[in-house]
C-alpha cells in the first residue's frame, strides 16, 4: 500500500516512545493518525500537532478499543494500519529469595501486552475485512505488532515479559492465514534496545553501556528507525506473517 492520505492509521502507546515516532512518520507521509493510549493529556498533544484523532483506551479492555476505534473512525476513516506499540515491562524471577513470581503480575504482563495487542488487532481486522481493496492485489489492510528480541532472548528477570512477547511472535503467522483470504496482513517487529523515554531516564554513561553491547551500530536503536521499518511494511505488499528483528545483531546475554 502507497501511504497517502486515504491509508489512516491507528497506533495504540501512540503518546510516546515508539508508538509516537510511528505516528510522526506516517503523519509526514499525509496518513491521517489515530493515537490510542492512557495518557491523555500527552495523547491529546501529539494528535493536535500531527492533524489527527486521540482516543484514551485502555487496550486490556475490549469495549474501551471498540469505542476508541469508533471515534477514530468517524474522524479518520476505516484504519488501514494498525500498529501495536502499547506494553509494559515488569520485571521480576521466577523464584526471587524463595519467594515464587506475583502470578498477578506475570498475567498482567500478558495481558497488556499479548491480550491487549490480539484485541486491537482482531478489532482492527473487523473494519477493514469489510472495506473496500486499496490494491490491484486486493489488499485491504496491514496489523503490525510489536515484540522484543527478549521474545528470543529473554533475560534473568524478564520470565513474564519474554513470555508475552514470544506470544506475539507466536499469533504473527496464523493471524496472517486467518486474514490472508481477506486482503489483511500481519507482521511484527521484534526491537532490540532502543531509546525511548525510560531508557531516557537513565544516565548518560548506563545508556552508553547498553548502545556498546550492539555489534553494529553500536548504540541505542532510535525511535525513528523502528518507524522507518512500520512504513516499509505497510509499503510492501509481499511482507506478510514475518518477524523482523530489528537490533542491529545484537543477541542478549542471559544478564
Amino acid at each position: 500500500m502507497r501511504i497517502t492520505g486515504d491509508i489512516p492509521l491507528v497506533v495504540t502507546g501512540g503518546a510516546s516512545g515508539l508508538g509516537e515516532a510511528v505516528a510522526r512518520a506516517f503523519a509526514a507521509a499525509g496518513a491521517p493518525v489515530g493515537i490510542f493510549d492512557l495518557n491523555q493529556d500527552r495523547g491529546e498533544a501529539v494528535a493536535a500537532e500531527l492533524g489527527g484523532t486521540f482516543a484514551r483506551v485502555d487496550v486490556c479492555d475490549p469495549d474501551s478499543v471498540r469505542a476508541g476505534f469508533s471515534k477514530v473512525r468517524a474522524a479518520n476513516g476505516q484504519e488501514r494500519v494498525l500498529m501495536n506499540c502499547a506494553g509494559i515491562g515488569p520485571a521480576a524471577k521466577t523464584v526471587s529469595k524463595g519467594v515464587a513470581h506475583d502470578p498477578g503480575l506475570f498475567m498482567k504482563a500478558v495481558t497488556v501486552n499479548l491480550g491487549g495487542s490480539f484485541t486491537c488487532a482482531s478489532q482492527a481486522a473487523e473494519g477493514m475485512v469489510d472495506a473496500a481493496p486499496v490494491t490491484d492485489d486486493g489488499e485491504r489492510g496491514v496489523i503490525i505488532n510489536t515484540a522484543s528480541v527478549a521474545a528470543f532472548d529473554g533475560q534473568v528477570g524478564q520470565v513474564a515479559y519474554a513470555a508475552s512477547k514470544g506470544g506475539i511472535v507466536g499469533m504473527t503467522l496464523p493471524m496472517a492465514r486467518d486474514l490472508a483470504r481477506d486482503g489483511v496482513r500481519v507482521n511484527t517487529i521484534a526491537p532490540g534496545i532502543f531509546l525511548t523515554p525510560l531508557l531516557e531516564q537513565l544516565p548518560e554513561e548506563v545508556q552508553e553501556s547498553l548502545g556498546k553491547q550492539v555489534p553494529f551500530p553500536s548504540r541505542l536503536g532510535r525511535p525513528e528507525e523502528f518507524a522507518s521499518l512500520a512504513l516499509e511494511i505497510a509499503a510492501n505488499s509481499m511482507l506478510n506473517a514475518e518477524v523482523i528483528r530489528l537490533d542491529g545483531a545484537i543477541r542478549m546475554a542471559p544478564r
